[in-house]
């Protein structure tokens, strides 16, 4: 059983960077595509990004294409999400989740271990 914990979050002005990490331990990370989804205070989680378990694949939400980057590094067992131009709607609580079902799923249901999460604020 995979456990998997984020770090990277923070306080930052619209227009900056972060960069997310989440580290895999108790199993082998290239077992799992893995993901990003994101909660803000009032809504429901939604999907951000995956990757493959051999990270050849990734997808996106149309939300976040051409600012967010989602990467691999399966011999660290670390998943990154390099988020670029960040907005004020982009603050959430970012979860990291591992999945031994499909390719890339954008589904929260097919992933059944999940991180602690960890929190963007973004400012205007």
């Amino acid at each position: 059983q995979v456990q998997l914990v984020e770090s990277g979050g923070g306080l930052v002005q619209a227009g900056d960077s972060l960069r997310l990490s989440c580290a895999a331990s108790g199993g082998t990370a290239s077992n799992y595509a893995m993901g990003w989804f994101r909660q803000a205070p009032g809504k429901e989680r939604e999907f951000v990004s995956t990757i493959s378990r051999s990270g050849s694949n990734t997808r996106a939400a149309e939300s976040v294409k051409g600012r967010f980057i989602i990467s691999r590094d399966n011999a660290k067992n670390t998943v990154t999400l390099q988020m670029n131009s960040l907005k004020p709607e982009d603050t959430a609580v970012y979860y990291c989740a591992a999945s031994i079902v499909g390719d890339t799923p954008q589904v929260g249901d097919f992933y059944a271990y999940w991180g602690q999460g960890t929190q963007v604020t973004v400012s205007s």
